[in-house]
């Protein structure tokens, strides 16, 4: 009797696949000829419609490619967006809408190539390429919150009140929204919808540019009408321009039972990080004469470098390298680190002494 074990075919590759024979470019290529989400490996996000979303705002719909693997509400993706020639990139965070299917808002933004595009520009079908997710700002199951958005902070709030609104919520939630002017609000309709089809759920938009009578800000804004679970036993996320998280940061954090905060815009130099540095690239064996108090990653692109990054907020750690010798100050929690052969985040680090990085 024949007692060989035939081999598992399981861990071969079939002949038949693509991988063996073909590029992933050149397949790409082709099948993108037939259909412009189909790739081999790369997740891909085609532009289904535009929606209005506040003044200066839309909301972009996409339909991604079976390579993108999903999020969790309240995550960031980063997109690549071809724009005369040049890949440019740009994070967001999205709305699942249903399987594959997802809404980015963009703002305009003043000088802002990418933000200008989607808004206006962007067609029907264009297709952009789409990272996978990141980000940790998540909420506690059933633990009593207080949400802080200012501008597109609102965003990944959105997200997250659209999860919890899937059931009845188990605690208070309570979301206050700041933006210049009440034309800018987006979202106003669903989440006042939301808020009015469950009373845990209390939702207060604030403009602050409101001619009859201007909104508090965050640092003097009375939470005061909380109800029946006081500050103190709430955990509170914030998302906003630097500022604001700031602002909401020196208020909050040794008040709440909890705190999580995520800022969209670069945190300002300090006011006393004067003077210039010289910040050596250790690959390249360049030598540049930079900013102390600036962030490296503005720094480097204001040099005409093009380092790699993706979100721009510390969060992703696209844009991480070894600091292989000097000192960095982390932008947006002030803290400083000199230890060697360790990773900066450049995009919310800046140097403090003479710096070597691996770059």
């Amino acid at each position: 009797m024949n007692t060989a074990v035939r081999p598992a075919m399981v861990d071969r590759p079939s002949l038949l696949s693509p991988h063996r024979w073909l590029s992933p470019a050149l397949f790409d290529y082709w099948a993108g000829q037939v259909n412009r989400l189909w790739t081999l490996r790369q997740p891909l996000a085609r532009l289904l419609r535009r929606e209005p979303a506040g003044e200066g705002a839309c909301t972009l719909v996409l339909q991604t490619n079976r390579h993108w693997r999903g999020m969790q509400p309240g995550q960031h993706v980063t997109l690549g967006i071809e724009i005369d020639g040049r890949l440019l990139h740009r994070s967001y965070s999205p709305t699942l809408l249903g399987r594959n299917l997802l809404a980015i808002t963009v703002k305009a933004v003043d000088g802002g190539r990418v933000s200008q595009y989607l808004v206006s520009q962007a067609r029907r079908g264009s297709v952009f390429h789409i990272g996978e997710a990141f980000g940790e700002f998540s909420v506690p199951t059933a633990a009593p919150l207080l949400l802080l958005a200012a501008g597109s902070g609102i965003t990944p709030m959105r997200s997250l009140l659209r999860a919890l609104s899937a059931r009845p919520l188990g605690a208070p939630v309570d979301v206050y929204y700041w933006e210049r002017s009440h034309a800018g609000f987006s979202f106003r309709e669903e989440l006042l919808a939301m808020a009015a089809a469950d009373p845990q759920l209390q939702v207060r938009l604030l403009a602050t540019r409101d001619a009859q009578a201007p909104a508090a800000r965050i640092d003097s804004v009375a939470f005061d009408s909380l109800g029946d679970v006081p500050l103190a036993q709430r955990h509170v996320l914030v998302c906003g321009p630097d500022g604001f998280v700031a602002a909401a940061r020196n208020r909050l954090l040794h008040h709440v039972a909890g705190f999580q905060a995520e800022a969209f815009t670069a945190p300002a130099p300090p006011a006393d990080d004067q003077g210039e540095v010289q910040l050596t690239l250790a690959r390249s064996g360049r030598t540049l004469t930079v900013p102390r108090g600036r962030a490296l990653l503005e720094s480097l692109e204001a040099q005409g470098l093009k380092p790699k990054h993706g979100c721009r907020m510390g969060i992703c750690n696209t844009c991480t390298c070894v600091r292989a010798s000097g000192a960095t100050r982390h932008l947006r929690t002030g803290q400083d680190q000199d230890e060697p052969a360790m990773p900066v985040r450049i995009c919310v680090s800046a140097p403090t002494t003479d710096l070597v990085l691996d770059l």
